[in-house]
């Protein structure tokens, strides 16, 4: 197997297990640092904001110095230096400074693989590629879970976060060694990110970008905890099963993704039936936020496995990229799924203040109703846009 794929997936790991470490410190800041979840709220939509900003510059990057030097440096500098400021970390400022670093850190590394996926292997193989690639780098958000309350009940988080950024350092550097950049295309036509924007066909998919990865990555990402410990009484214990059971359904549900638009011979449709699905679940924890423990988990894991369809949107979306504008194409296309998670997490925490004093039970309410009628809007664009096949 290329070593510069297996140390882009292990980079990947620990993007995913960046973006929902905090639903599993937030008890442990809040008694040291006195950072409630609406604080924590909005350091989660930061990281998101800073890692959709960067997708622009990651796209010329790859396009331009290539996937190597891109990855490696950004990798080093933001994950690794964000996770030791976040380690030494004493206010909400600090807490906010390195989530932002991070989010730099771990922009270039999904974007890195896509791109090598797409100049290297068969169109056809992408979506598949791509399933896998997402599938295995959700072990870092089931590592953000009851493994993480281990690593912080045994030695604190002060320390999980050092050990974390000298792994972040060596994997930065293993990453310079060990990819291989794609051969320059040759006769280069130029262009932009502007010419992509131009095309009619991607704006018809942008909206189920922008909203299809939101829910679940904001629900595993913070609001499982809170809402496990103030509507049902859970312990922290018990809040890591359950995200660690939200965590594997979003594996098994990138896995099932993955072959499905070779199975029926579409992507759009495969896309659009399972974020209906998702957004069924979301309005059903709306509707019934408080009916029952075994039910609500099971509807947040359905969130969590029908919400994974980020691959296959991306390779919906390839089939229109003219090959010398992959690498920014596809950081356009994450550009808008991570900032959609990035503005739904800091409207997420506004709707959980605005709600706190109308009940255990309300705010949540409000932030399953607002995730439900977003995919509906997704969903309400992209059925009219065109199909891709290889």
């Amino acid at each position: 197997m290329n070593p510069g794929i297996v140390l882009l997936t292990l980079s990947y790991v620990l993007s995913q297990f960046f973006r929902a470490f905090l639903a599993v410190l937030v008890v442990p800041l809040e008694t040291d640092l006195g950072l409630g979840p609406d604080i924590l709220a909005t350091a989660s939509g930061l990281w998101f904001l800073t890692f959709a900003a960067m997708q622009i510059p990651v796209g010329w990057a790859l396009d331009t110095i290539g996937p190597r030097r891109t990855a490696a440096s950004l990798f080093l500098i933001g994950a690794g230096g964000g996770s030791a400021l976040f380690a030494v970390a004493t206010s909400a400022f600090h807490i906010n400074a390195a989530m932002v670093l991070i989010g730099i850190g771990c922009s270039p590394v999904l974007m890195a693989s896509f791109y090598i996926f797409a100049r290297e292997y068969p169109p056809i193989q992408f979506a598949t590629l791509a399933a896998v690639m997402i599938g295995v780098g959700t072990l870092g958000n089931v590592s953000a879970s009851v493994p993480l309350n281990w690593a912080v009940d045994l030695i604190g988080w002060r320390a999980a976060l050092w050990v974390l950024a000298t792994l972040c350092v060596a994997i930065a550097s293993g990453l310079f060694l060990a990819i291989r950049d794609p051969a320059k295309i040759e006769g280069n036509a130029g262009g932009s990110v502007l010419d992509l924007l131009r095309m009619p066909a991607l704006w018809l998919i942008i909206p189920i970008m922008f909203v299809s990865y939101a829910p679940a990555a904001a629900i595993r990402g913070l609001w499982i905890s809170p809402f496990l410990r103030d509507v049902y009484g859970l312990d922290q214990a018990e809040i890591g099963q359950a995200a660690l059971a939200m965590s594997c359904a979003m594996i098994l549900g990138v896995v099932l993704y993955g072959p499905l638009d070779r199975i029926f011979g579409s992507r759009k449709w495969v896309v659009f039936g399972g974020n209906v699905l998702a957004m069924l679940a979301s309005f059903a924890l709306f509707a019934f936020p408080a009916i029952n423990l075994t039910m609500a988990i099971a509807l947040i894991c359905a969130l969590g496995l029908f919400g994974a369809s980020f691959p296959v949107v991306v390779a919906h979306a390839r089939g229109f990229f003219p090959p010398h504008l992959t690498g920014r194409g596809v950081t356009l296309m994450n550009l808008f799924g991570i900032g959609g998670v990035a503005l739904m997490q800091f409207a997420s925490g506004r709707l959980h203040t605005a709600f706190v004093e109308d009940g255990t039970s309300a705010p949540y309410t409000a932030i399953f109703g607002f995730l439900a009628v977003s995919i509906l809007l997704g969903l309400s664009v992209y059925v009219f846009s065109q199909d891709t096949k290889d």
